[in-house]
């Protein structure tokens, strides 16, 4: 099986061409300007690059709420614009070839299940920390869409108050630990909005609020998710669970908020396939989905 993976993302945009599960090519640009024409444009221009057409399809991961049918982007916190939007329409139009859309972090989560953390697991649940907060549940090993298609979105849990989210509501994990909030509070905090190097400086005293604060709010959600799903383990992925130490410093909080049955189980563990891991997921929809009028 070849095809095209493609990961929107907040910073990037990333495309490779995959075969049986194996990246082989590969290519990226900066988002820049996140308005649909721009971004659909790079995309297609990505695509086309490596390879997509008639018999190399494309599949896509959308860093937000779709339909249930897997057509229209519904919402896109991070990107104005985009409510309501034909994206696989307009993809497979300007592309040439047969496309599929799923969010994003399902993406992540499919990738990390055919070649990565999740191989051989049926029930799992994948945290993607980068620009927002995304997610993907797997349970008896399908993702889960929700009757309406927009399950998996633990970003969006409500584990604050009064703070903004990018989706328009308050109080949700994403608008306190996504990587946007985080350099958003360190401005307000008169530090420099460069979370590498407030990560490399967290023990300072003036830096450390910042993330004790993220990391807290991270825990809660983490732990919310494993007492609803009671998943086989919690993956992370994105730009900040890369960070040296991360996963000592978050398993403990989790640990504190979770119900003492679940600590005894309780499996916390690092994407293995990184940033390839939403491109390979991406290349996978195209496995896992028909044709139309197959």
């Amino acid at each position: 099986m070849k095809a095209i993976g493609v990961d929107l993302g907040g910073h990037k945009i990333a495309a490779a061409f995959v075969e049986d599960g194996l990246i082989l090519d590969r290519l990226s640009e900066q988002t820049e300007i996140r308005e649909p024409e721009a971004v659909l444009e790079k995309i297609s221009l990505l695509a086309r690059s490596l390879g997509a057409g008639e018999d190399c399809p494309v599949g896509v991961g959308i860093p937000g709420m779709l339909d249930a049918g897997r057509n229209i982007s519904l919402q896109l916190p991070n990107f104005p614009g985009w409510s309501g939007l034909p994206v696989k329409k307009i993809l497979s139009s300007k592309i040439g070839s047969r496309v599929e859309i799923e969010n994003d972090a399902n993406c992540h989560a499919l990738g990390e299940g055919w070649q990565g953390a999740a191989v051989g697991m049926t029930d799992f649940i994948l945290f993607t920390l980068g620009t927002g907060i995304g997610g993907g549940i797997v349970v008896n090993g399908r993702i889960l869409r929700g009757y309406h298609g927009m399950a998996g979105e633990p970003g969006h849990l409500v584990v604050g108050t009064a703070e903004p989210c990018g989706c328009g509501s308050f109080g949700h994990l994403e608008g306190i630990s996504g990587a946007d909030a985080l350099e958003r509070q360190a401005v307000a905090m008169g530090l420099q909005p460069d979370l590498k190097y407030l990560w490399s400086k967290r023990d300072d005293p003036e830096v450390a609020p910042l993330w004790n604060r993220g990391l807290d709010y991270m825990a809660k959600g983490i732990a919310s998710a494993v007492h609803l799903f009671d998943p086989q383990a919690v993956i992370l992925g994105g730009g900040l669970s890369r960070g040296e130490g991360f996963l000592d410093l978050l398993r403990p909080r989790v640990n504190d908020y979770l119900a003492p049955p679940f600590r005894k189980v309780f499996d916390l563990r690092i994407s293995l396939l990184g940033n390839d891991a939403a491109t390979i997921g991406a290349a996978a929809l195209t496995r896992l989905q028909r044709p139309e009028g197959a």
